[in-house]
């Protein structure tokens, strides 16, 4: 699973509809409402959480990915350990937040969130990037 920054995952483009994303994947295995009425869709074999946004007519702006196999820049990160890892990548600028046994990793510039536990990425989170206009810069 191949994280493109700021673009989407996989084939997975930021600005997809719901139905973009089902003629990649099929049906989602499970699909819920969050509290601001998006559209969360869950696809296990691929391991991806995808949030449609409600104020945004429904388009992809969201994603989260526990897969193995996800890479960032052709590294493979998950089980990785988080220190290591964002020494190895370019962006220099990370905000540390704790949540109990986890640690979020975000990277303003590129809208991205290293999750870990133990010191071992377990999660990525992707989301779509806000132009200077402040509206979303839609990749589809």
């Amino acid at each position: 699973m191949i994280i493109n920054l700021k673009n989407g995952a996989d084939k997975l483009l930021f600005g997809m509809k719901q139905k973009d994303v089902e003629a990649l994947y099929g049906k989602a295995d499970k699909q819920y409402n969050d509290e601001d009425g998006n559209v969360i869709c869950l696809y296990n074999k691929q391991k991806l959480s995808l949030t449609f946004y409600q104020d945004e007519d429904f388009r992809l702006g969201y994603i989260i990915c526990s897969n193995p196999e996800t890479t960032i820049l052709d590294k493979k990160i998950i089980g990785k350990n988080i220190e290591e890892t964002k020494a190895a990548l370019p962006f220099k600028s990370w905000t540390k937040e704790d949540f109990d046994t986890t640690e979020n990793h975000f990277n303003e510039s590129n809208w991205l969130i290293l999750q870990s536990e133990y010191n071992d990425i377990i999660r990525v989170e992707i989301g779509a990037i806000i132009n200077d206009k402040d509206e979303f810069d839609w990749k589809f």
